[in-house]
């Protein structure tokens, strides 16, 4: 039960009860399927179901800028849905991929063949191509630009592997980097976001370079299940013969070097991030932003030195993910969640560890990075309100704190129950 991971954090368990609640709507206000015609709302249909992450937070963006990113999602969906079936014989795959931008123009293209669990947005294409359509001009040329240049990298990097630490850049750039690209260009070509979010290519591709990396390091025991090797061989090569060596109990300490030199690579993207949210001015747009990163440097601390990578699941607790959902809405907030989850990983740097210098010199620049300078005033009202919660809940006395976590837990399963049930009445 979630309620119960969060016992030992009250704040965590609060914010269970009150995003279940209604705080949600705070980031996540409901959307109005009524107003939408039939095929724009399959799309959003095919939202939900290929991405509970990214789906709330879209459908949160304000004006038709919601549509163009929903529609954009579910393209490069497609496209990834390819890349990721081993079931599709190479000389099918390859002019898949390449020429994969070009089918937004034929109305009744779709492709029945995949095996893959997303395969919906493949055999329904023709309602998310016709919803494309539909957009603006600067909408469409932003989404076939990026998917052209991402179906190119994905093609490129279909016969051979991840060696080097500047191709797993690469790699990341294709797959995540020209999304922080793509998504940049589609903020500044709304008007919510001035021109200079959309032309600094960098700091967007590091966004998308910071995610990718995040997911593809808590991912090694899956992909390897699966056949897949994402961990760049320069990286794994340095403390291993084999990167499926890594799962084998015996060689957990040199896992945990990898695991940590990975960890320290990823984390220089961070500087870039709070200096590409530091620039948003509209509130939608940096939910939308902010919440996917502070989601990211938790896990990134939760993988940090943890054996888990090599043999379970490392995720953060559903109250930890509702908790930085509800904070991540201005930059002080934003910078102090960076700042905690760097300390929390500055705590865990062994003496003994290879990358430790690198490590502590990338934490100090992150924290550095992190000080609250001349955002103070204008979000102090903000950020005692915040503080405010978090000092009654956390200096109760160990018996009210007991039944305040019996309540909550109690609370929580009743508010669950409601849910189900209401569910399946609509």
């Amino acid at each position: 039960m979630d309620i119960l991971k969060s016992l030992g954090h009250p704040e965590e368990m609060y914010n269970l009860v009150k995003f279940k609640w209604g705080g949600c709507r705070t980031v996540m206000p409901k959307l109005d399927y009524d107003n939408m015609s039939e095929s724009l709302q399959s799309c959003y249909r095919h939202l939900n179901q290929t991405s509970r992450s990214f789906a709330a937070v879209i459908q949160a963006l304000d004006g038709d800028l919601r549509h163009a990113v929903c529609i954009f999602y579910l393209v490069l969906r497609a496209l990834d849905t390819v890349e990721d079936d081993m079931t599709i014989a190479m000389e099918t795959k390859l002019p898949l991929l390449t020429q994969f931008h070009t089918r937004l123009y034929q109305a009744d293209w779709s492709y029945t063949h995949s095996q893959e669990k997303d395969r919906q947005v493949l055999e329904d294409f023709p309602t998310i191509s016709k919803e494309f359509r539909n957009l603006g001009n600067e909408y469409q040329e932003v989404i076939v630009d990026v998917c052209r240049r991402m179906g190119g990298g994905m093609a490129e990097f279909l016969e051979k592997k991840v060696t080097s630490m500047q191709e797993w850049d690469k790699y990341c750039h294709y797959v995540a980097g020209l999304v922080g690209i793509g998504l940049s260009r589609l903020f500044s070509a709304s008007k919510l976001e001035n021109s200079e979010v959309g032309g600094d290519s960098e700091l967007a591709n590091s966004m998308g370079l910071f995610l990718q990396k995040t997911n593809i390091i808590r991912d090694y025991l899956e992909d390897q299940r699966d056949g897949r090797a994402f961990w760049p061989q320069e990286a794994w090569s340095k403390f291993a013969c084999r990167l499926e060596d890594f799962a084998s109990p015996e060689h957990l300490s040199s896992a945990l070097s990898c695991l940590n030199f990975l960890v320290t690579d990823a984390l220089r993207h961070l500087p870039d991030v709070i200096t590409y949210l530091s620039r948003l001015t509209n509130q939608s747009v940096f939910n939308f932003c902010a919440i996917p990163q502070v989601m990211a440097i938790a896990t990134l601390s939760a993988c940090y030195n943890n054996p888990m990578v090599f043999s379970g699941v490392v995720k953060i607790r559903k109250g930890q993910a509702v908790t930085l959902m509800m904070q991540a809405t201005n930059m002080v907030a934003v910078k102090n969640i960076i700042a905690q989850y760097s300390q929390e990983i500055l705590q865990k740097v062994c003496v003994s560890d290879p990358s430790r210098e690198r490590t502590l010199h990338m934490l100090s620049v992150i924290q550095e990075r992190s000080l609250i300078q001349d955002e103070q005033t204008s979000h102090a009202h903000t950020h005692a309100h915040t503080q405010t919660h978090t000092h009654t809940l956390t200096h109760l006395s160990p018996v009210y704190l007991s039944a305040a976590m019996l309540l909550a837990a109690l609370s929580w399963q009743y508010l669950t129950a409601t849910s189900t049930e209401h569910t399946h009445t609509h």
